[in-house]
């Protein structure tokens, strides 16, 4: 019997907590990480299935325009692991300019739409990534 593919929340703002049960509903077995630096530890050692991050921006950040520039990067060289991020609707642009810099592989304003978030995550459980 194989393992469930595994899922990491980064939840640094936003919250995306809320939909942990829906995570472990449709067969993946969730870590939850607070901290982007530990997250990036955590995806160089193994990398997950699948990323759901919280995704925001700062006039203040020195330099970079999101929290998750630098778990982006990191996740680059995985190609396997899926990501989505939640955002706020004003941080579009934002969003906008990152993601044609880095992967990301869905991106979901806020509120949540619940019934969009299931059918995305059941796609990613049965379509191989290499497939895409």
């Amino acid at each position: 019997m194989s393992s469930p593919p595994s899922l990491l929340m980064v939840n640094a703002f936003i919250g995306t907590a809320g939909y942990k049960t829906l995570y472990q509903e449709l067969g993946y077995s969730v870590v939850t990480e607070w901290s982007e630096r530990k997250a990036i530890s955590l995806i160089r050692k193994t990398p997950p299935a699948v990323i759901v991050a919280d995704f925001y921006h700062q006039s203040d950040f020195r330099d970079r325009l999101s929290n998750l520039e630098s778990l982006l990067a990191a996740m680059q060289g995985s190609p396997m692991t899926r990501i989505l991020v939640f955002y706020e609707v004003a941080h579009q642009a934002v969003l906008d300019t990152v993601s044609a810099r880095l992967r990301i592989d869905a991106a979901f304003p806020l509120p949540v739409q619940e019934d969009r978030l299931r059918t995305t995550l059941q796609a990613w459980l049965t379509t191989p990534r290499e497939s895409i």
